[in-house]
């Protein structure tokens, strides 16, 4: 069972990383299709969403999930609160039952290089690239990609529309030892709020994931 990694970060709210290399009918075992997906790779990293979900938390209801108009899967009664991601064979998330939350996955691609002025002011492009790398050297490329993903998760957590990556998005100050990070940063779109984003690579990829009190 290719639960690659798993956090219990208090009793009522966990993250967890799936390596997802089964058949569809491994997941189909206990959880269903939820819309027409033809693309048999993104089927699969559908159902393993949905699969981790009730992994984590075995009573979680995947068959009342609804999309919000930003694109953001939630229950309207709210009995958990979540945040599903995908990239390649592994699928990421994060739920509570108390916690507004978000989290994100992705693979260094090079394409992050050439977008890195649509998301990253040069202050936050000097706070990730130029921090000291004695403990942890990263390359510029998973540097980047971090970065990325750190908003991503962010953008997941605030579940508004409209919101600007470059703009209602700040990373203020990141560290790195062992694979682990902590970046302190905030969100700017109708408010000033100080957020901790946490950051993790494994198996290639970048992880991050957030969560806050109501």
């Amino acid at each position: 069972m290719p639960l690659v990694y798993q956090k219990n970060i208090n009793n009522t709210t966990k993250v967890g990383v799936w390596h997802i290399v089964e058949p569809e009918d491994f997941f189909l075992q206990k959880v269903s299709l939820q819309r027409e997906i033809t693309h048999p790779h993104k089927r699969l990293q559908h159902l393993a969403g949905r699969f981790l979900l009730k992994e984590l938390f075995p009573d979680f209801p995947y068959e009342l999930i609804r999309i919000a108009s930003t694109r953001k899967p939630f229950l309207e009664n709210d009995v958990y609160h979540f945040s599903i991601s995908h990239c390649g064979d592994y699928a990421a998330v994060i739920v509570s039952s108390n916690h507004r939350v978000g989290a994100d996955i992705e693979l260094p691609s090079k394409k992050i290089e050439k977008v890195k002025h649509k998301f990253l002011s040069k202050e936050e492009e000097a706070t990730i690239i130029s921090r000291n790398q004695i403990d942890d050297p990263k390359s510029e490329l998973e540097l980047l990609t971090i970065a990325w993903s750190i908003k991503e998760s962010i953008f997941k957590w605030g579940a508004t529309e409209g919101i600007d990556f470059k703009e209602h998005m700040q990373i203020d100050a990141f560290s790195l030892m062992n694979d682990k990070g902590i970046a302190h940063c905030r969100f700017l779109k109708d408010m000033d709020k100080a957020l901790i984003v946490h950051t993790l690579f494994l198996h290639e990829n970048c992880i991050t994931w957030v969560m806050t009190e109501h």
